[in-house]
């Protein structure tokens, strides 16, 4: 059994090329960061099996992040294995910057290179560039495996070609005397000193130091010169341009636009709440919630004739299929939401999104990497926080994963889509939209305190490539639905499940394992959730149920929802029954004013994530940070729900003009006390009106 290892640039294919060649479903992405960490798995080529080993997407061997280290440890540890490296057609002169440096370490490669796009700016002569480069070449397409069965027979043959060094590495000097030792090839020593590759040294057990005092200062740009020199007349020579621009659109100036990109984003995401929340997703859960009600009547009308008014009815109609009622109808929003994210992301429309948002972030100590992480929070907090390892700042890496449950994720629609929906109907549209935004500032917010005081983030590396707008292809955003689907009936639909029955047994027995619907008395949840309750009256939902419901969301947020419909005795799965009941004042659970659902909803966007994304946290960023984070996401949920709470209640009494202005006042009053106590301190000198500056009173 031999070893490929599988390496490449970002956004080259390389994820797809491992799914093409080993028959896998790993998820594939436009940008950086969507490998993280090595992936294996076998294929064979007649009777050889080989075990080909992705990893992730770097640039050179010179490793600037938390991934590249990865890839490059893989390479340096495992000299022996061959190295499939795979470059995109459009991108020669970018890809084959890492090539070279496979090639100057002495790895054993076979190119692939990939023509992403049938529209393509090099006409290549394989043939030719692979003996001026010493190395197999195949002209593939990962997506549709056109020729990776040809591929494979290459890597499964024994021709192996020598690479002679191009003669760039003939023009590196030594400036001062160093020694060598025999074992180590000097002239690759040589290349990573002028790469002022601190790692490789590390590796070897030598002084990085007198090295890099024994080459020129400007010994990388002297290197990156010389070797994109060399790839540039390999490519005047093997390669013949067709067209003058890749990658580039027209609508490019408006999706990076400083004035319209943000709007635009803002816009295309309301455009899929709605269709997600309102129109056809509210369209395909009302179906599913009929199909089952359908499929679980005659079962329930058996049941009903042989143990009427028991606890065995009640376990079956409330919890089990009450359960499975509240999966089914929120399936096709979670389905909607992963479909158009994809969509989003394959169209290569994302990657944009990461260059818009750099600056931005830049300012509270993140870099564009971390739209990626906060990104697919929206999806799922618990593989967000996974991706957060990217990050080559230790404290960014903190910041990004504590801020990912700030994140919307799909498992809280349910209960915007209930709660919000029983209260503000079609307006529900802006409340949701509102909830996204307001974990965004929150996030915002707690990272630029923390980025004030205890997490300083250092300068980061931040390269983003644009990949062409392309077609969505259908089997892959099919692949991508599938995987979160079925993640989700099974992941979180079989926890959901069980915390139904749990949550329907603590509610419907006492301490003493009494039924209370046949023999009354206090259940046990109901006697938790008093208890707590007085800590919430404050934010205006000091029901004990509702509590209970918080107390539940701790496992999965989609039970808050099923544990209210339980609590008012209404089948889960028919979730306007669930709003319709939560505007009784004779529920269990009811809502008496519109500001205290905000508050509820606003409380449900910030507490405690799921258990999943707590134990995510604690193998990410260890159990100091985590128990910070999560006395920071109680802190900041109380904080903002109490805030929500009273001016939503004002504007209700008042009216939205007088709090308005009273807001206006407060906020001139603070802003003047401040400037004034700022002028205090601080006194002109002679020569301020000269040089502009104002020195502090000593």
């Amino acid at each position: 059994m031999k070893e490929v290892l599988l390496v490449g640039n970002p956004n080259t294919g390389k994820t797809t090329l491992f799914n093409s060649l080993t028959r896998s479903d790993e998820h594939v992405g436009n940008w950086h960061g969507v490998t993280v960490e090595n992936k294996s798995k076998s294929f064979f080529v007649g009777q050889d099996e080989f075990v080909l080993v992705d990893t992730p997407g770097v640039y050179s061997l010179c490793a600037l992040s938390f991934e590249e280290e990865v890839a490059v440890r893989t390479v340096a540890e495992k000299k022996d294995s061959q190295v499939l490296n795979i470059c995109d057609r459009n991108n020669l002169q970018r890809n084959l910057y890492l090539t070279l440096c496979l090639l100057e370490e002495g790895a054993k490669v076979v190119l692939a290179v990939n023509e992403i796009d049938k529209k393509s700016i090099f006409k290549v002569d394989y043939k030719l560039l692979g003996d001026t480069l010493g190395v197999q070449i195949v002209g593939i397409n990962a997506e549709s495996k056109e020729d990776v069965e040809r591929l494979k027979k290459v890597i499964a043959g024994d021709d192996e070609r020598t690479f002679k060094k191009p003669e760039y590495v003939k023009k590196l000097r030594w400036e001062k005397q160093v020694s060598v030792d025999a074992d180590i090839d000097r002239d690759l020593v040589l290349i990573k000193a002028y790469e002022k590759d601190k790692k490789f040294f590390e590796r070897v057990g030598l002084d990085c130091k007198v090295f890099f005092d024994a080459v020129p200062k400007d010994s990388v740009l002297i290197l990156s010169e010389l070797r994109y020199a060399f790839i540039d007349e390999v490519i005047s020579r093997c390669a013949k341009r067709t067209s003058a621009v890749y990658g580039k659109s027209k609508f490019d100036r408006v999706a990076l636009s400083k004035i319209f990109a943000i709007p635009l984003f803002f816009l295309i995401l309301a455009g899929v709440f709605y269709l997600t929340f309102f129109s056809f997703g509210a369209f395909l859960s009302d179906c599913l919630s009929k199909a089952l009600s359908v499929v679980s009547s005659p079962f329930m009308s058996l049941l009903e004739r042989s143990l009427p008014n028991s606890w065995v009815y009640d376990l079956f109609n409330v919890a089990i299929f009450g359960g499975l009622g509240t999966v089914l109808s929120f399936l096709p929003q979670v389905v909607l939401l992963f479909f158009f994210l994809s969509v989003l992301e394959d169209s290569g429309y994302m990657s944009r999104i990461a260059f818009v948002f750099e600056d931005i972030l830049g300012k509270i100590g993140l870099s564009g990497k971390s739209v990626y992480t906060l990104l697919m929070g929206f999806g799922c907090s618990t593989s967000a926080i996974m991706t957060a390892r990217n990050m080559d700042d230790k404290n960014a890496k903190i910041k990004t994963a504590i801020l990912c449950p700030y994140m919307s994720c799909s498992a809280k629609i349910p209960i915007y889509t209930v709660i919000g929906g029983a209260f503000f109907g079609a307006k529900n549209l802006f409340v949701i939209l509102g909830l996204y935004l307001l974990g965004v500032v929150v996030a915002i917010v707690i990272s630029k305190i923390f980025e004030m005081t205890v997490l300083k983030s250092k300068d980061q590396s931040f390269i983003l490539e644009f990949p062409p707008y392309r077609r969505t292809s259908i089997k892959r955003v099919g692949k991508i639905l599938w995987k979160n689907v079925k993640e989700f009936v099974l992941r979180v639909g079989t926890i959901m499940l069980a915390m139904n029955v749990v949550i329907w047994w603590l509610s419907s027995f006492s301490i003493k394992f009494s039924y209370v619907a046949a023999n009354g008395g206090v259940s046990i949840l109901e006697g938790l959730g008093r208890l707590l309750s007085p800590i919430f009256s404050p934010l205006g939902f000091g029901n004990w149920a509702v509590v209970a419901a918080l107390l539940s969301g701790l496992v999965a947020k989609e039970v808050v929802v099923s544990s209210i419909a339980m609590f008012n005795g209404v089948d889960a799965g028919a979730t306007r029954l669930v709003s319709d009941s939560i505007l009784l004042s004779t529920s269990v659970v009811y809502f008496s004013s519109k500001a205290s659902v905000l508050s509820f909803l606003v409380f449900c966007l910030l507490y405690t994530p799921c258990i999943a994304s707590v134990s995510m946290l604690l193998g990410e960023i260890g159990k100091k940070w985590t128990y910070v984070s999560i006395i920071i996401q109680l802190l900041s949920a109380y904080v903002v729900s109490f805030a929500v709470y009273n001016v939503a209640f004002a504007i209700e009494v008042f009216g939205f003009w007088k709090v308005f202005f009273v807001a206006m006042c407060v906020l001139i009053l603070i802003f003047s006390v401040i400037y004034v106590f700022r002028k205090i301190k601080r006194k002109e000198c002679g020569n301020c009106k000269k040089c502009s500056k104002k020195c502090k009173r000593k």
